[in-house]
C-alpha cells in the first residue's frame, strides 16, 4: 500500500488515519496518552509487587482502530478502557497494514473475536493471560502474516519496541525495582562486611 507524507512533515499515513499524523487532534488520528486513545497498539502497565520485583513482568491489552483499550482483567471479564492495573506507561504501535486476514475491518474484528473468547476463560497468572489474549487477536488477524503468537514472544517484542508515555511511566516502572535491588544489595553488603 502507498504511504504519503503528512503534510509539512514526514509522519506515514495510513488508511483511516483521517489526515492527521500521529498525535493529531482527531478521533482515530494517533496515540493521544492525554485522552488514553492509543490506535493499532499493545498497551502495557506495571503490576503492582509483581512489576517491581520483575520489571519486565506487567499488564497488557490491545487496542481498537479507534485506540479503545482492551484487556484480559480477570476471569471471565475483559475490560474496555480500564485497564485492570491504571493507564498505560508503555505502547507498541503496530502496522495495521501488516493484517493478513481478510473481511471488513479485520483488526477489529479480530479485537473483537479474541475478547469475546476471554470473556469464557478463568484468569491463569501463568498459563491464559492478558498477554495470551493479546496473542489470540494478533493470530486471529494473523499480524505480520504470522500465526504464532504467544504470550513469550509479546513479552520479549513489546520490551524491545514498546516507547513509554512520559518520564512518569519510566519511574513508576523501574523506581520501585531499583529501590528494592538497592534495599538488597545495601543488607548484603553490610552483611559482608561485619
Amino acid at each position: 500500500m502507498e504511504e504519503e507524507e503528512a503534510a509539512g512533515g514526514k509522519t506515514k499515513q495510513f488508511p483511516g488515519a483521517g489526515g492527521m499524523g500521529l498525535g493529531g487532534g482527531a478521533a482515530g488520528a494517533g496515540v493521544d496518552p492525554e485522552r488514553c486513545r492509543f490506535p493499532y497498539c499493545v498497551v502495557w502497565t506495571p503490576i503492582p509487587v509483581l512489576t517491581w520485583l520483575f520489571p519486565i513482568i506487567g499488564h497488557m491489552g490491545i487496542c481498537t482502530s479507534a485506540g479503545i483499550i482492551r484487556d484480559f482483567a480477570g476471569p471471565y471479564y475483559v475490560s474496555e478502557d480500564n485497564m485492570a492495573f491504571g493507564k498505560p506507561v508503555k505502547y507498541w504501535k503496530l502496522d495495521p497494514n501488516k493484517v493478513y486476514s481478510c473481511g471488513p475491518n479485520p483488526w477489529d474484528t479480530a479485537v473483537h473475536d479474541a475478547s469475546e473468547e476471554y470473556k469464557h476463560r478463568m484468569h491463569n497468572l501463568c498459563c491464559d493471560n492478558c498477554h495470551s489474549h493479546v496473542a489470540l487477536a494478533l493470530n486471529l488477524m494473523r499480524y505480520d502474516n504470522s500465526s504464532s503468537w504467544n504470550m513469550i514472544k509479546l513479552c520479549f517484542l513489546s520490551l524491545l519496541h514498546s516507547k513509554y508515555i512520559s518520564i512518569g511511566g519510566f519511574v513508576k516502572t523501574w523506581l520501585p525495582f531499583t529501590l528494592f535491588l538497592g534495599i538488597v544489595l545495601t543488607v548484603i553488603l553490610t552483611l559482608h562486611l561485619r
